[in-house]
Parts: structure tokens; sequence; C-alpha cells
């Protein structure tokens, strides 16, 4: 948050950023047809599972609640992200927490930083 209201007022010069040693990865859970027509409202479960796991936080992007539910309402609906110290064990855990998601359809790629290991 100190990042992004620094971005706005226009003191982000002041602001002195934090690096951690180690490595993250993120797979993007897509809707079923995506890029092309994909259906909206689908139940998203296993967030709060996901979530859970260390060193693993889900971003939201194509969802929306519905009554006490989350749902799809975009493309590309969440970013798994995990970090660790380094690269090959945050993969295995991104893959891991993505595991853990289940939403009918969706669709992501396996590859992510294979080449990079």
């Amino acid at each position: 948050m100190e990042l992004l209201d620094a971005s706005v007022s226009g003191t982000l010069e002041a602001v002195q950023l934090k690096w951690h040693a180690g490595a993250a990865v993120c797979v993007v859970m897509a809707s079923e047809g995506y890029p092309g027509s994909y259906a909206k409202g689908k139940p998203i479960r296993g967030l709060d599972e996901a979530a859970r796991l260390s060193n693993t936080k889900v971003f939201h992007a194509g969802t929306a609640r519905a009554g006490n539910d989350i749902v799809t309402s975009g493309g590309r609906v969440l970013g798994v992200t995990c970090w660790a110290g380094d690269l090959g064990t945050a993969r295995n855990a991104a893959y891991l927490a993505v595991q853990r998601i289940q939403l009918e359809g969706a669709h992501f790629r396996r590859d992510i930083a294979a080449k990079a290991i």
C-alpha cells in the first residue's frame, strides 16, 4: 500500500524498496474457452485451502461475489503465486496450490518456469 500511495502522491523516490532473496512463480488459472468466449458465474472452490498453504497468495482477477460464493467473471480468473528459496521449490508449490482450487473447465499452462530450472 505504501508504494501505491507514494506513486499517486509523487513521492516514490522517498520509499525504500525491500527485496527478499529467492524466487516466486505465478500460474494463471483461466476460464474454459479463454481467450475466446467463456462462461461467467462458474463457482470456484478451494480458495481457502490454497490460501492456507505457506508462502502462497492467490490474486483474484476475473472473479466476482455471488452471494457467499466466489465465481468467475473473466477469462484470466486467478493468479496463484508461491515463493520459496529457489525456483524449483516455488514452481512445485504453485502447482500444488493450483491443484487445491476447483474450477470447472479451468486451464493453465503447465510449463511455467520449466525452462529456467
